[in-house]
């Protein structure tokens, strides 16, 4: 592969019954990062989480605080799968929410272990904040910053409502109560807009997920965080991490409340001439997303093993 090679995680909302699972099957390297997390996770939900990966239930791994290491591991096993023990040279690694875990661990920020215990206590936080405060997500289609400001500001009415996801242009997502997401399917409309309510746990990326930010806030004060050996691309700046591990530990705790630049970070990562763009397991969510933010990018996904 070429040397100047980018890897982009999938974040949450990528997970499906089945991830992984061909991976497992023809990989030792990737059958080994499995049964780590399965012994890492243990008995914390009903059945190993290499099962749930490969069976579901649906609903269950559906559930934040099961998708979120079920994602980071299957992504994690799929780049061993392709790589072994002798990855190529990584120019630049990047990860939508979630995703950036995975890709700061292949960074070496963190060990694999490490980065599993701070996935699994991110997404158990954000269930039980999302179950505290009723809250949901409202993606909009066909708007841009400015239509998306203004929904926010005719819809909220006093309640939080906010922009938390930049995915795409004319993608973007909202975050807040229930009630606010329900005046901005409203008001979109008004606006000439699509908008569609998603099925999620809560109001990610928004001020909602302050408990959790707080609760990650004191486990990544504790953890050791190593600088990372290639740059990984920050969801809150749309650029590189700084050389800083206070500064990566700081960035990961606002990127709970604060909105996910995946559309501005891929553009930068477009602009820094990488020949080869790989999208680890599971899905191609962001394969996608790279087509409507600079189709002159190829983005090669490896859901399944070739």
């Amino acid at each position: 592969m070429s040397e100047s090679l980018v890897v982009l995680c999938p974040g949450q909302g990528a997970q499906a019954v089945g991830m992984g699972a061909r991976w497992r099957e023809s990989s030792p390297a990737a059958r080994e990062v499995f049964d780590r997390a399965d012994r890492v996770v243990g008995a914390r939900f009903d059945r190993p989480l290499s099962e749930l990966c490969a069976a579901g239930p649906e609903a269950l791994l559906n559930r934040t605080d099961v998708a979120q290491p079920a994602i980071y591991t299957a992504g994690v096993a799929c780049f061993r799968g392709l790589f072994g023990d002798a990855p190529p040279a990584i120019s630049f690694a990047a990860g939508l929410s979630l995703g950036e875990y995975t890709a700061l661990h292949l960074a070496g920020a963190f060990g694999f272990e490490e980065g599993l215990e701070l996935v699994l206590l991110r997404g158990r936080a954000m269930q039980e904040a999302a179950e505290a405060s009723p809250s949901g997500m409202v993606a909009l289609i066909g708007a841009d910053e400015s239509q998306a400001m203004q929904v926010c500001e005719r819809a909220a009415q006093g309640e939080v409502l906010c922009a938390a996801n930049f995915n795409a242009p004319g993608q973007i997502v909202l975050s807040g109560t229930l009630a606010a997401c329900d005046r901005a399917v409203q008001a979109a409309a008004e606006l000439s807009l699509r908008a569609t309510k998603l099925a999620v746990a809560g109001a990610f990326h928004s001020p909602l997920m302050a408990p959790a930010a707080e609760r990650l806030a004191g486990a990544l004060a504790s953890a050791q965080v190593r600088l990372p050996g290639i740059p990984v691309v920050s969801n809150v700046t749309a650029r590189p991490h700084e050389n800083d591990a206070g500064s990566i530990r700081r960035l990961l705790v606002r990127q709970l409340t604060e909105p996910v630049l995946w559309s501005q970070s891929c553009g930068w990562l477009a602009g820094q001439g990488a020949a080869s763009f790989h999208e680890l397991a599971p899905g191609k969510v962001l394969a996608g997303l790279m087509r409507r933010i600079d189709r002159g990018v190829r983005v090669i996904s490896h859901d399944e093993p070739e």
